[in-house]
């Protein structure tokens, strides 16, 4: 009787220590910035396009409470959203007429004060690890090695093979851990430089002392409202991204994952072929 093959594992370098420290550093940041931004929000919980934009203005999107029941409006669709949006209770189970419920707001109580205090600060972070991690990508090759989309993965046949296999939740074996599939590609080329970037420049649009030093931002955006609709947006999107994400990880293998992103090692175990050898 033959003995079976032996399967040896193989470790693979995955993520640069400034790549990964800027994952949990962002990470962290990222969520005290949406906390904060909600709470900001729930101050005037209308977005408008153009220049200005009150009570009296159409507002295109609209989360607030007809005193019992809370709704979501975009445009002339409304949805009611009670118990969540617009109208839940607190801890206590006190009714709060906010369009963010209080856990998923900083503060948890209403305090706009606070809560641009915490959004202004960590928003320094927030751009000057983006724009650090940008400079360190350059220079270890990180956007050369493993962000930039090469001539052959532009074939419609790859990338419509690439969606295939996402949709079908097969995301490659072990071998293919040492580089990002072009939809991951796409997927951080996107967030890194456009959405995070977007993000920055929009919440700068909205500073007045910023209108005076770059005037030009509210022309490029369309007005203080506008910017102001377009960073709402960008943070919706970034966080659907992080869903999206996490949800990735779970069902590509957690323990890898991780692994890979707090000590820059992906261990892969080949897997025999049909005939007992390994693939």
């Amino acid at each position: 009787m033959e003995a079976a093959p032996k399967i040896t594992q193989k470790v693979i370098k995955r993520h640069t220590l400034s790549t990964r420290l800027w994952h949990w550093t962002n990470a962290f940041v990222a969520t005290i910035l949406l906390m904060s931004g909600l709470m900001i929000f729930n101050a005037h919980p209308r977005l408008y396009w153009g220049d200005f934009g009150s009570r009296e203005d159409y507002a295109w999107l609209q989360i607030d409470d007809t005193r019992t029941t809370g709704f979501v409006r975009i445009g002339s669709a409304s949805v009611e959203t009670t118990g969540v949006l617009g109208l839940s209770l607190d801890a206590n189970d006190n009714v709060r007429r906010m369009a963010f419920p209080s856990w998923a707001t900083i503060t948890t109580g209403y305090d706009l004060g606070a809560a641009r205090r915490w959004h202004f600060a960590f928003a320094w972070v927030f751009a000057l690890g983006l724009t650090a991690f940008m400079l360190m990508s350059l220079v270890n090759g990180h956007i050369r090695k493993d962000l930039h989309v090469r001539r052959a993965e532009w074939n419609p046949r790859a990338l419509w093979r690439d969606i295939k296999n996402h949709a079908r939740l097969r995301f490659g074996d072990d071998h293919g851990a040492g580089h990002y599939n072009i939809m991951q590609k796409f997927s951080y080329i996107g967030v890194i430089f456009i959405l995070l970037p977007l993000l920055i420049l929009t919440g700068i649009t909205m500073s007045p002392a910023m209108n005076t030093a770059w005037p030009w931002l509210l022309d490029v955006f369309g007005g203080r409202q506008s910017a102001r609709s377009l960073h709402f947006i960008a943070a919706a999107l970034m966080a659907l991204f992080v869903v999206v994400h996490l949800i990735m990880v779970l069902l590509s293998g957690p323990i890898n994952g991780i692994r890979s992103m707090i000590a820059g090692r992906h261990v892969a175990t080949p897997k025999p072929d049909k005939a007992g050898d390994l693939a």
